[in-house]
């Protein structure tokens, strides 16, 4: 596991570009400073966000922006080559032989689809079982995901109030032509940090999470399937075919030739 540089890089070029474009204008960046926008815009938000979910969720939040800074190595390969190997000894010395193996198994989810297999489990209730937890990992990825999703909406829609405030300030003082100045400064610039925080940090976050989960299922789902396949007694050699089409045609041959090449 170790660092995602895509997210990183990523967000250091949006908001240099956002601040050279700002910069562009032959203004200074500090105009666009604003602690009355910041407050309606980031603390508004926040707390609609904290209304529509429940606070077990919203601590949650630290943990979901650390996910899209980490890069996870699901090792396919690996996986598929212990599932392969586990079929062949399951085939020449009993499923029972399995269990010798579990204490090497790292990954929960699969230690657990095994351990089904060597007590003799009903393949439909290993199936049962396998994909309501899978389904259990999916509906905390949902967690974050909708999160994010709502809080990049929400964003943008306290930027408009913000912007209604600024508005009615000015023309409350319409006759004062500084108070002018400063009613439209909140007004402009809430919208702009709205759609800055959407669009740079929610959005992108929520996309992020929806691809980490579609990772993360796709490798239980490979799981599941070479636990099944094992305890049916599959040739080893159609479970690693069979294994290999659940990934797209460039990792499949990307790890065909490391194969070959082991």
């Amino acid at each position: 596991m170790g660092i995602d540089l895509a997210t990183i890089i990523g967000l250091i070029l949006g908001v240099i570009a956002v601040i050279i474009g700002m910069a562009g204008g032959g203004t200074s960046p500090i105009i666009y400073v604003s602690l009355s926008s910041f407050l309606i815009t980031v603390g508004g938000s926040f707390g609609a966000i904290m209304i529509a979910n429940p606070m077990s969720r919203v601590l949650d939040m630290l943990k979901f922006f650390a996910i899209i800074f980490r890069k996870q190595e699901h090792g396919e390969l690996k996986l598929i080559q212990n599932l392969v190997s586990f079929s062949e000894k399951a085939r020449r010395d009993g499923i029972l032989a399995l269990e010798d193996d579990l204490e090497s198994v790292d990954d929960d989810f699969l230690r657990k689809g095994i351990q089904l297999v060597v007590d003799g489990t009903d393949p439909d209730i290993i199936k049962n079982v396998l994909n309501t937890e899978l389904n259990k990992i999916r509906d905390r990825h949902d967690d974050g995901i909708k999160l994010f999703d709502t809080w990049g909406k929400l964003a943008p829609a306290f930027g408009m109030i913000g912007t209604l405030i600024g508005l009615i300030a000015m023309l409350t003082k319409i006759e004062d032509r500084s108070a002018i100045g400063s009613g439209m400064s909140i007004a402009l610039v809430t919208t702009l940090y709205g759609a800055f925080l959407a669009n740079i940090l929610f959005i992108p976050i929520k996309n992020k999470l929806e691809d980490k989960d579609k990772e993360e299922s796709l490798i239980k789902e490979i799981m599941i399937e070479g636990i099944l396949s094992i305890q049916s007694g599959d040739n080893p050699r159609i479970l690693e075919e069979k294994l290999l089409s659940y990934l797209p045609t460039d990792k499949r041959e990307a790890i065909q030739q490391e194969s070959m090449r082991e």
